[in-house]
């Protein structure tokens, strides 16, 4: 098959990788034209991937336009505040018959809107059983060094899940099938919003025992959230629930616990950001979910004093205390 990637930062580049190994002929964007240049005449990510080598039939192209009008399959690997202009810049390219694959986790924070309703939103004429996300506990890192990993291919059409499925799974990259977008996108945009909260907690200096409750009740905060909007319950079980908030609030690898590390020892959001190589998608998604939890009347005090403690420079400190001391209620309510 016949694959274009879009956006060649880590995952992106990790994943058109995997599909070139696996024999897909793949097309990788970058959206620097210099850039592309370079990781073709380098056949290397040195600024995102360094040591990962590229296979011979994974290709760096300059033209947007040119890779969507080759491809069967589309995979949508850029930061999610960047994927509809990203869309509405190949909107007029004939998709009949092809599929694409967003693996960017995020809310839109202009709109609210996951990133399959950007997608079709941004392409007229894309119907929605075209649109699959590939989710789950996947950081690029390990994924490039073939470590065992599996996530979740999900489609409201389970033949569409099912090809992406197949183009994607390998020994080592294990892909199950879910049907749930709704509850698969919210799960897997919203935890980064609980790994900054988890980071802050490990900048404070706070123990186990509070990582534990972060992790718990931000996935409560999920669930309300994706039932809400008409999600399966069962989704937070599975790989871009609980699977994907675990490794994203734990791991070495996770920028959003990065993020809020370095929040909760001081310093400023601003600092923190402009020193990164690479985008944490929680910020964002923090602002959005504060917005549309308020709207949509779901409980979700964490994302909350992430917000706060982000946006209207609420002290760490007293933002976990206002969590604590908040009425005490029932855990399943």
């Amino acid at each position: 098959m016949k694959i274009a990637v879009l956006g060649a930062g880590s995952w992106g580049t990790t994943l058109a990788v995997l599909l070139a190994a696996k024999g897909h002929d793949v097309l990788l964007w970058a959206h620097r034209p210099e850039f592309a240049r370079a990781l073709e005449a380098e056949r290397e990510n040195k600024r995102y991937l360094s040591g990962i080598g590229f296979p011979p039939s994974l290709h760096v192209v300059e033209s947007l336009r040119d890779a969507v009008g080759a491809a069967g399959m589309i995979v949508t690997a850029v930061p999610s505040q960047a994927l509809r202009e990203t869309a509405a810049a190949f909107a007029g390219e004939p998709l009949e018959g092809k599929v694409i694959v967003n693996v960017a986790k995020g809310i839109e924070l202009k709109s609210g809107k996951r990133m399959s309703e950007v997608l079709l939103e941004a392409l007229p004429g894309l119907d929605i059983s075209q649109v699959a996300v590939l989710y789950g506990p996947s950081h690029a890192e390990e994924v490039a060094r073939e470590q065992p990993t599996t996530v979740v291919a999900c489609s409201v059409s389970e033949q569409t899940a099912r090809m992406v499925q197949e183009a994607f799974h390998t020994r080592f990259f294990r892909v199950y099938l879910n049907t749930d977008l709704v509850g698969v996108e919210i799960a897997g945009s919203v935890k980064n919003i609980i790994a900054i909260a988890a980071g802050i907690s490990d900048g404070l200096g706070f123990g186990d025992n509070a990582k534990a409750a972060i992790i718990t009740r931000g996935l409560a905060e999920i669930s309300r959230l994706s039932a809400k909007l008409g999600a399966d319950p069962l989704t937070m079980s599975g790989l871009s629930g609980i699977g994907d908030l675990v490794v994203t609030c734990l791991s070495r690898h996770s920028r959003n616990r990065y993020v809020g590390e370095q929040v909760g020892r001081g310093r400023k959001l601003d600092e923190v950001i402009s020193e990164m190589n690479m985008i944490a998608e929680g910020v964002h998604t923090s602002k959005a979910v504060a917005g549309l939890s308020a709207r949509l009347g779901v409980e979700m005090p964490i994302t909350r004093a992430v917000y706060e403690m982000l946006f209207e420079g609420k002290p760490a400190q007293q933002a976990i205390l206002d969590l604590m001391d908040r009425e005490p209620k029932s855990e399943n309510y």
